[in-house]
């Protein structure tokens, strides 16, 4: 290929990633709906017609849960939601065991709501202790023996709800309007799926299901082929994917595109609030782990990307498919197989996202957490 002619590709290659951006919000909700088939009543909420209905009944916002394992960036992205509470409407955080155990990604949760002043307004709710079918993995290597490494950690000022986090997620589908909830998966899917497994009506509240999981072209952070939330609990997270219901994929391809580094660490140190500074010192753990580990001076941004989506989906791009998840191989347990040219004749079950404006996310996280206390 002469240099002419790699320009003029390359060119085409812009083109056609501007063009997939454009189109990316208008057509990945209405696309996952309809995998339910056209008589499901959330086969009605096209992308534009749904958000019409929730502002009609006088939520403009979107109704979010998010089911989370802290965790340094799940904290930051619990963090992002609150500081976007003009778009999103933070009803409660759902506690799984994940990155440490569950006694401890409850009291990360509820620390990290202190820290952005919700104590008495948002709910925590404790839920599964392990996996569906194997013993726990954490990964407290990474993230320290707290879950938090990097910050000064308080006692939390408030308490945990006493009913369990997956009851809560089933109560609050059973009597949500059609279409009128996103739940945000940014840890192993074990709650998630035992709600759905248990009330699988709920499915009809459901206006998307958003996670951070699985990895294709940047394989695995916990195995050569596993991404970690996927790899814990590689059964929840089939049953997620085999749900029917509207699902967008945040992988690994798409964390590793926005990478956490000293300068973009610096903006955040700037800030004179009192949570700026805070993620500055979780992501300069973060990157303090990564350079430790390899070397390199950066770290990818992973729970974060899923908030960012909610709030600006444009400055993402991704494709329909089908993903399934690997639950009985040896060497490939929790691996994502992403189906790109229909070779398994399934049907497409995610909207799979696989670029980000990096700069974009992060002046769009700055602000949201320059909102905050």
């Amino acid at each position: 290929m002469n240099e002419r002619t790699a320009i003029v590709s390359h060119g085409h290659r812009d083109a056609h990633r501007q063009r997939s951006r454009r189109s990316f919000l208008r057509t990945s909700l209405a696309a996952s709906l309809a995998t339910l088939g056209a008589g499901s009543a959330l086969a009605e909420l096209s992308l534009t017609d749904g958000a019409a209905r929730l502002v009609a009944t006088g939520s403009p916002r979107r109704m979010v849960v998010i089911d989370t394992d802290p965790g340094q960036d799940d904290a930051i992205a619990i963090l992002f939601a609150i500081g976007a509470a003009d778009q999103l409407d933070l009803k409660a955080i759902t506690t799984v065991a994940g990155n440490v155990p569950l006694a401890l990604t409850e009291r990360n949760a509820r620390i990290v709501r202190d820290w952005a002043g919700k104590t008495s307004t948002l709910p925590v709710y404790a839920g599964c202790p392990k996996p569906l079918m194997r013993a726990l993995v954490t990964a407290a290597n990474v993230h320290g023996r707290s879950g938090l490494d990097g910050v000064r950690l308080h006692e939390p000022r408030g308490p945990l709800e006493t009913q369990h986090a997956v009851t809560y997620l089933i109560n609050t589908l059973r009597t949500a309007a059609p279409g009128s909830v996103t739940l945000v998966g940014i840890g192993p899917l074990t709650n998630l799926a035992t709600a759905l497994t248990a009330a699988p009506e709920g499915a009809q509240a459901l206006r998307e299901i958003v996670i951070m999981g699985g990895a294709w072209y940047q394989r695995g952070n916990i195995t050569p082929s596993a991404e970690f939330n996927v790899y814990v609990d590689p059964e929840a997270a089939s049953i997620v994917f085999g749900a029917g219901v509207p699902m967008t994929v945040v992988p690994r391809d798409v964390s590793v595109k926005a990478p956490i580094t000293p300068a973009r660490i610096a903006a955040f140190r700037a800030l004179t609030n009192r949570c700026g500074p805070i993620v500055a010192d979780i992501m300069s753990a973060q990157v303090a782990f990564q350079k430790r580990r390899t070397g390199v001076e950066s770290a990818p941004m992973y729970d974060p990307c899923t908030i960012a989506y909610l709030v600006d989906p444009t400055m993402f791009g991704g494709r329909r498919v089908n993903v399934a998840v690997e639950t009985s191989a040896q060497l490939t347990l929790g691996e994502t197989v992403v189906d790109w040219n229909d070779r398994s004749r399934r049907p497409t079950n995610a909207m799979w996202l696989t670029d980000v404006d990096a700069d974009r996310f992060y002046d769009t996280l700055l602000a949201r957490i320059a909102r905050l206390p």
